[in-house]
């Protein structure tokens, strides 16, 4: 694809925007500038993955894993800001992900040790680790909300914060878990996935390109299951003081 074709497919952000303005939707601001940061993001990102595969240095690649882990943290963390130490639980979530991940992946070798793999996979585990810890965030924040007089009552009765809160945390674990389960259910019926279809577009083989969806199908099962367990896990003490008492939020 040459850079006058791509500046073709602008009228697919054209169409929106004249959709919103007709309907007075009032998104045409946020449009422009989603479409704007995603053509700098990208294209930054291009020259740079271009250097450090070129490159195939270890610290590079450390450098590009560690940004992602950054940038992901730093969105993720104003979802859960009610939790004290937030920043570095999410943190911790997405280095246990990608170190159980890629020990998996390049100690059995399964994918070459080069950047482009390391690269390319830790992006999309990290990017969907960081969306699953928004989800659980979100899902934790209100059911704790919604069950504040019950959690306070076990509590005064004798119970531990995590017998008061077990069933929020694992009602919020198993709400962020879902989405993940139910999209690999139709899988190849209702949609091809991202990674195959880019890659028959550029000329893989169709069976080829299978094997490796599969191999990241698996890989976001083990990524919805650690983000939302570790997290939740990290993230309940911190609700309750010294005292054993649920602290009300500060917002």
């Amino acid at each position: 694809m040459s850079y006058t074709t791509l500046a073709i497919t602008l009228i697919f952000v054209v169409i929106p925007l004249l959709l919103s303005k007709t309907l007075r939707l009032g998104l045409e601001k946020d449009t422009m500038i989603a479409t704007v940061r995603s053509i700098l993001q990208l294209l930054a990102v291009g020259f740079i993955l271009k250097f450090v595969f070129d490159s195939e240095n270890l610290l590079y690649i450390l450098l590009m894993v560690a940004l992602m882990i950054v940038a992901a943290t730093q969105n993720a963390r104003k979802k859960g800001q009610a939790i004290k130490g937030i920043t570095w639980k999410i943190a911790v979530t997405l280095i246990v992900i990608e170190v159980l991940t890629q020990s998996i992946l390049l100690g059995f070798r399964i994918v070459p040790p080069t950047a482009q793999y390391i690269i390319s996979i830790s992006g999309m585990l990290i990017g969907n680790s960081m969306v699953l810890a928004i989800l659980f965030l979100n899902r934790f924040s209100a059911e704790v909300e919604a069950h504040r007089d019950e959690t306070e009552l076990i509590l005064s009765l004798g119970g531990t914060p995590k017998q008061a809160i077990r069933k929020q945390l694992l009602s919020s674990i198993k709400a962020s878990m879902i989405p993940t389960i139910e999209s690999q259910k139709t899988i190849g019926l209702v949609q091809l996935p991202g990674m195959m279809s880019g890659q028959i577009i550029a000329g893989a083989d169709p069976m080829q390109a299978v094997q490796f969806q599969l191999m990241i199908i698996f890989l976001l099962l083990t990524t919805a299951a650690v983000t939302s367990i570790l997290l939740g896990f990290l993230s309940y003490p911190s609700l309750f003081n010294e005292r054993m008492q649920l602290l009300r939020d500060k917002k």
